[in-house]
Protein backbone atom coordinates (compact mmCIF):
# COMPACT_ATOMS: atom_id res chain seq x y z
CA UNK A 1 0.00 0.00 0.00
CA UNK A 2 1.29 3.45 -0.84
CA UNK A 3 2.03 6.16 1.70
CA UNK A 4 -0.91 8.12 0.31
CA UNK A 5 -3.27 5.20 0.94
CA UNK A 6 -2.10 4.82 4.53
CA UNK A 7 -2.43 8.58 5.07
CA UNK A 8 -5.99 8.64 3.71
CA UNK A 9 -7.05 5.63 5.79
CA UNK A 10 -5.74 7.33 8.92
CA UNK A 11 -7.44 10.58 8.01
CA UNK A 12 -10.76 8.79 7.40
CA UNK A 13 -10.51 7.21 10.86
CA UNK A 14 -9.99 10.66 12.38
CA UNK A 15 -12.94 12.05 10.40
CA UNK A 16 -15.19 9.21 11.61
CA UNK A 17 -14.20 9.95 15.20
CA UNK A 18 -14.93 13.66 14.81
CA UNK A 19 -18.26 12.95 13.10
CA UNK A 20 -19.29 10.53 15.85
CA UNK A 21 -18.37 13.09 18.50
CA UNK A 22 -20.37 15.77 16.70
CA UNK A 23 -23.35 13.40 16.51
CA UNK A 24 -23.10 12.70 20.24
CA UNK A 25 -23.10 16.45 20.89
CA UNK A 26 -26.37 16.72 18.98
CA UNK A 27 -25.23 18.67 15.93
CA UNK A 28 -27.59 18.46 12.94
CA UNK A 29 -26.72 15.75 10.42
CA UNK A 30 -26.46 18.27 7.59
CA UNK A 31 -23.65 20.15 9.35
CA UNK A 32 -21.88 16.90 10.19
CA UNK A 33 -22.03 15.94 6.50
CA UNK A 34 -20.68 19.31 5.44
CA UNK A 35 -17.83 18.99 7.93
CA UNK A 36 -17.00 15.48 6.71
CA UNK A 37 -16.84 16.64 3.07
CA UNK A 38 -14.60 19.56 3.99
CA UNK A 39 -12.29 17.36 6.07
CA UNK A 40 -12.05 14.79 3.26
CA UNK A 41 -10.99 17.54 0.87
CA UNK A 42 -8.38 18.78 3.31
CA UNK A 43 -7.16 15.22 3.81
CA UNK A 44 -6.69 14.62 0.10
CA UNK A 45 -4.89 17.93 -0.38
CA UNK A 46 -2.51 17.40 2.52
CA UNK A 47 -1.99 13.75 1.58
CA UNK A 48 -0.92 14.71 -1.91
CA UNK A 49 1.49 17.39 -0.71
CA UNK A 50 3.04 15.19 1.98
CA UNK A 51 3.48 12.07 -0.14
CA UNK A 52 4.43 13.44 -3.56
CA UNK A 53 7.79 12.45 -4.92
CA UNK A 54 10.39 15.18 -5.42
CA UNK A 55 11.04 16.27 -8.97
CA UNK A 56 14.19 14.78 -10.53
CA UNK A 57 17.09 17.21 -10.81
CA UNK A 58 17.32 19.19 -14.04
CA UNK A 59 20.15 18.49 -16.44
CA UNK A 60 20.28 14.72 -16.04
CA UNK A 61 22.68 12.45 -17.93
CA UNK A 62 23.07 13.16 -21.62
CA UNK A 63 21.66 16.68 -21.44
CA UNK A 64 23.69 19.75 -22.32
Amino acid sequence: MTNFGVYIIGFVIVILGVALGAHMLGLPNMWIGIGVIILLGIGVLTGITKTKRPDPPAGGPGQV
